[in-house]
């Protein structure tokens, strides 16, 4: 086992240490360029979507756009918020904000990319929903099913069953040391909790997660700006010292600006491509199964998601740790946090971070299982399949809050890897249609026309690809 462990290991090294930052970069870029930067021109319009229902969904019944990008936004915004943040500035200083942010720039381009494609070729599940995401546009859009089945496999075993275990093993360590609540009362309440969500499929929690994120998000900002205004004098001072920190002129002095650059910089970019997922090929589950009128309307939406989790959420973890002058003491994680937020609101503090940390990590089981749902479909679209599956959610929830996880982790940091490997290599090959999606979304706009939708019949190289009646 401990021979096994250490051969996971060494893969994940060799392909999240120098394959996949690289890869998600690179591609990132590419999407940026090719398109003439659309995470800038198309903010405004994205923000409009989000906010004012422009997508076009069709009843009542269906899983309106916002709800679709909230159920994305409960699995991106997650314990990694919190300690993955304060790792990064942990070990790489302040200067690793600066490089969150710029990953976060680029991987707004293939968050809009995946996210329409999943819309394009997503498929009509019968009952006023739809199902989609990498799996499915492999499938259609490259005509290799057991490629997306070996996606699936991988995204099942990461986001649907362990990462569950890991967020339930987060709160009960949040809860543990906030009020000394008992690991098996809070696993068993957890999971009840959870149960009837679930149960509900896609659509139950595509609407709990529609008021429960922005609960989740004002919460914790509330505390993010309560910080900010106290400490509103010495805002400026904290730009300069991340740009400065982030370019090594903070060092420079020191003779350690080069070793100090390329740590922010590894730091920055790990931390923020895990906490955001752009390109990874998770959201686009959720970004399926809105009823939108035009593909790209929902990459636009989706690409919020992005922004929020590494710009916003992230950025107010950057912000109270720094502004509290606790990152140099030799803290990292969890331990950072909550050392910070108990200097700005005492005792107090450790109850706000336990509470966060609750609804960060609950949304994310929610999030993690409207992903996997779909994946479960795609490969046995039976109803036994999927109450089996739901059950073993459950357990591994249950599981996660009594056990300790490390071998598990590592075994879901690697089929994450290579769900990312296969995701991006589709995009790249999909782009073709991407583009010619992203034309027609512009010419509308263009044009003047207030609700954009997509017409496949207008697009020849498309009426094989995408399923008959949806477009």
């Amino acid at each position: 086992m401990e021979l096994f462990h250490s051969l996971i290991n060494a893969v994940n090294d060799v392909l999240w240490g120098k394959i996949l930052i690289a890869l998600l970069i690179a591609v990132g870029l590419y999407f940026t360029l090719r398109s003439g930067l659309l995470q800038l021109r198309l903010f405004r319009r994205g923000w409009q979507e989000m906010t004012g229902g422009r997508g076009g969904h069709r009843s009542k019944n269906d899983i309106s756009p916002f709800q679709a990008f909230a159920t994305g936004l409960a699995s991106r915004v997650g314990t990694g918020n919190i300690a993955g943040v304060a790792i990064a500035i942990a070990v790489g200083g302040p200067g690793a904000v600066f490089w969150m942010w710029l990953t976060a720039l680029l991987g707004m381009s293939s968050a809009f990319v995946e996210s329409t494609l999943a819309q394009l070729f997503k498929t009509n599940h019968h009952d006023e929903t739809f199902r989609g995401g990498p799996a499915y546009y492999i499938q259609r859009g490259l005509g290799q099913r057991w490629l997306g089945v070996v996606f699936a496999l991988c995204l099942i075993l990461a986001f649907g069953l362990v990462f569950n275990a890991v967020q339930a093993n987060s709160i009960v360590a949040a809860t543990a040391g906030a009020w000394g609540w008992h690991p098996m009362f809070v696993g068993v309440a957890l999971t009840v909790m959870t149960a009837p969500i679930i149960f509900g499929g896609i659509r139950s929690v595509a609407r709990v997660a529609e008021w429960l994120v922005p609960v989740m998000a004002l919460i914790y900002l509330a505390m993010a700006f309560y910080v900010l205004a106290i400490h509103a004098a010495e805002l400026p001072g904290l730009v300069v010292l991340i740009v400065k920190s982030a370019l090594g002129l903070e060092q420079a002095a020191g003779g350690a600006a080069g070793y100090a650059v390329s740590q922010a910089m590894m730091l920055g970019i790990k931390r923020g491509l895990f906490s955001n997922e752009a390109g990874m090929g998770s959201a686009p589950n959720a970004a399926a199964t809105a009823a939108s009128r035009h593909p790209a309307s929902q990459g636009a939406i989706q690409m919020f998601g992005v922004f929020i989790d590494t710009m916003v959420i992230c950025t107010a973890t950057a912000a109270i740790i720094l502004l509290s002058g606790v990152h140099d003491q030799g803290l990292s994680g969890v331990a950072l946090t909550q050392k910070a937020i108990e200097s700005q609101f005492g005792p107090l503090g450790v109850s706000f971070l336990a509470v966060a940390m609750f609804l960060f990590a609950f949304t994310s089981i929610l999030g993690n299982y409207a992903y996997a749902e779909g994946n479960v479909e795609f490969i046995l679209n039976s109803k036994r399949g999927l109450l089996a599956f739901r059950l073993l959610v459950l357990a591994m929830v249950l599981f996660g809050a009594l056990a300790s996880l490390p071998l598990v982790w590592d075994m879901a940091d690697l089929a994450m890897g290579l769900m990312a490997l296969i995701n991006l290599a589709a995009i790249l090959l999909l782009s073709r249609y991407f583009f010619i999606v992203l034309g027609d979304y512009q010419r509308q706009l263009k044009a003047g026309v207030a609700v954009p939708e997509f017409k496949a019949e207008r697009y020849p190289e498309l009426a094989d690809k995408v399923e008959k009646g949806i477009w």
